[in-house]
């Protein structure tokens, strides 16, 4: 049986550029300022990388389906230069790849960096034909939209667990203004307002029951990690964090024809993440994860994920949300830094970008925004739609 990857691999350094409408800033500024920082962080030199990989979605602006953009950007000195796409998982996917080589003993250190200017292409995140998913989308699914599928979970949701619109409302908003609590003291987010409950609720509609502040935007930014060997790792700092798991899975489709698949969850999140909890040996989530960056692209997503991850019960996130379970004082704190709704979602980057936070909390760096005595972090990418989708789960811990 594969023994799988817990304990082989450390961070020793990340990097994370500021998200926004960076409109005087190219892909090159946000690769450079985000490699510069984890460069500095890892306190190593250009010469010590033996491998790379590169997470963009976007060809047209990011200068082609090859690494060399990247390649050129850091002057990297002829060493192996992979681009990678994986929908919204991406930037994971960077790491997994960079993750895999040093486990697998092909490197000794490797560095992945996801990047992506959005706000350049005019892309809003609306249907699938407008970039993400490749333009033979808009004929197999003319009226598809992001807002428009993840609402269709919404309403599942409220109907299976008898939920009026006020009560669901009064727990996806308190998902956001969680988020916007906690972002708004990031200097490196987006979005920094504090709306209010009241104002979340009132919100322009978006697609029934998901108004403005339940979807996330769209922005530009990047991320960068450097992993080595895990016996090598405090060879450059006292504070490693260690690769507990990383797993991917893809849905093949096959919930759209599935009568059993009532639109309430999503069967790619719930395998990822029994497979990263057997290959971390986790038993009890709920207990053991001390925080977790979730795929909020809109606040039903957050939802579900909590019971997709079995850390609230099937039907009980509710009452988690409301209880304040996830919020930055509570059990298992849920976007410390402020999640998809204060950063934007540059594909590329956002894997990694959850990555950054998990990092600095687990080292204690993260000032007011710092929980306590964190052990163990967990990362969740979903791109697609609920019924076809890549989930990407990750756990990492700064304890062997």
């Amino acid at each position: 049986m594969a023994e799988g990857i817990k304990n082989k691999v450390a961070i020793i350094g990340m990097g994370c550029s500021k998200f926004g409408e960076l409109w005087d800033k190219g892909t090159e500024d946000l690769i450079i300022e985000a490699y510069t920082e984890a460069m500095e962080d890892a306190g190593i030199e250009k010469s010590d990388i033996d491998a790379v990989w590169y997470g963009s979605c976007y060809d047209e602006i990011n200068a082609g389906k090859s690494a060399m953009k990247l390649a050129t950007t850091l002057k990297l000195p002829h060493i192996p230069v992979t681009r990678v796409e994986n929908l919204c998982a991406t930037g994971s996917e960077a790491l997994r790849g960079a993750v895999y080589a040093v486990a697998s003993g092909a490197s000794d250190i490797a560095l992945a960096i996801g990047a992506e200017k959005l706000k350049d292409t005019g892309f809003g995140g609306l249907t699938p034909g407008d970039g993400m998913f490749g333009t033979e989308n808009r004929t197999y699914f003319p009226n598809a939209s992001g807002p428009g599928g993840f609402a269709q979970v919404a309403n599942a949701y409220f109907s299976k667990y008898g939920l009026s619109y006020e009560e669901g409302k009064e727990a996806l908003a308190h998902i956001s203004w969680k988020s916007h609590q906690n972002g708004s003291k990031n200097s490196k987010a987006h979005l920094r307002n504090k709306p209010s409950m009241e104002e979340i609720i009132n919100a322009p509609m978006i697609a029934h029951p998901l108004g403005l502040y339940d979807c996330c935007g769209v922005s530009d930014g990047a991320a960068a990690a450097i992993v080595v060997r895990a016996d090598m790792a405090e060879k450059f700092r006292k504070d490693p964090i260690y690769i507990k798991s990383m797993q991917i899975a893809v849905s093949s489709g096959e919930e759209i024809y599935d009568t059993d698949w009532d639109s309430t969850y999503v069967i790619s999140t719930t395998k990822a993440a029994e497979r990263a909890y057997e290959e971390a040996g986790i038993t009890n989530p709920r207990e053991e994860l001390s925080m977790i960056e979730v795929h909020d692209c809109f606040s039903i997503t957050e939802l579900v994920t909590y019971e997709d991850l079995q850390i609230s019960p099937r039907g009980g996130a509710v009452k988690d949300i409301l209880d304040g379970f996830y919020d930055i004082d509570g059990g298992v704190p849920c976007q410390t830094d402020g999640g998809l709704k204060c950063f934007g979602h540059p594909i590329g980057a956002s894997g990694l970008r959850m990555m950054y936070e998990c990092y600095k909390q687990l080292q204690g760096n993260e000032g007011e925004r710092q929980i306590k005595s964190p052990k163990l972090a967990l990362t969740h990418n979903l791109g697609g739609f609920p019924a076809m989708c890549v989930v990407s789960v990750n756990i990492v811990g700064n304890e062997l």
